[in-house]
């Protein structure tokens, strides 16, 4: 942080949380916890913000916070940034947890597509590897945002996807006009990959 600072790099990190923290979140954390248990809700989200400084810090910097009260407890998350725009629910909702977004995005690039599967001895070769596992990624992403919202596929990894949608058995009937593929009687999928094919093929003249 000090390195950044000193840089003029903005930023924001997790923070982990210690008694110090807990005890000037206090009264947001109590507050939330008292309308939760008064509306009988199972769980009840809100935001705070302070300022603290560790032993080790130079300065006191700006805290946001994720305060969440359930039935079991609290759950208070915490980041520390050097931004000074956007409240505490967008500093830790929008921003930082798009940070968990992207990470996640790039495990399925590499948990489920295998990119990280550089074993060739040429640099260059392992290079095209990686490159060819990025179109790849993008068809599969394709995919996957061509499925309608309500569908439980909208929003599955890779590796079901794959199982439901592309490793299936079919029958393949091809003349000089089109392709069909017939499914099984028992296809669970059969309707959507019917309408995704029909929403994904390219559009007449």
């Amino acid at each position: 942080m000090a390195w950044c600072e000193a840089h003029d790099v903005d930023y924001i990190f997790g923070l982990p949380g210690n008694s110090v923290l807990h005890r000037l979140l206090e009264p947001a954390a109590d507050d939330i916890r008292v309308r939760r248990a008064e509306t009988r809700a199972q769980s009840l989200r809100g935001h705070a913000e302070i300022r603290y400084g560790a032993k080790s810090w130079k300065q006191q910097r700006r805290v946001a916070a994720r305060i969440e009260a359930t039935t079991r407890g609290l759950d208070i998350r915490c980041v520390v940034t050097s931004l000074r725009g956007g409240n505490a629910e967008w500093l830790y909702d929008a921003l930082y947890c798009a940070r968990g977004q992207a990470e996640n995005l790039i495990k399925l690039h590499k948990g489920q597509l295998a990119s990280d599967r550089t074993s060739c001895r040429s640099p260059l070769a392992n290079q095209v590897r990686l490159v060819l596992h990025t179109p790849a990624y993008w068809l599969m992403l394709t995919l996957r945002d061509a499925i309608p919202g309500p569908q439980p596929l909208a929003s599955a990894e890779f590796n079901t996807l794959r199982n439901r949608l592309l490793k299936i058995a079919g029958r393949i009937l091809e003349t000089a006009t089109r392709v069909r593929i017939a499914f099984a009687a028992a296809c669970p999928e059969a309707a959507l990959f019917r309408s995704l094919a029909i929403s994904m093929q390219a559009a007449g003249p």
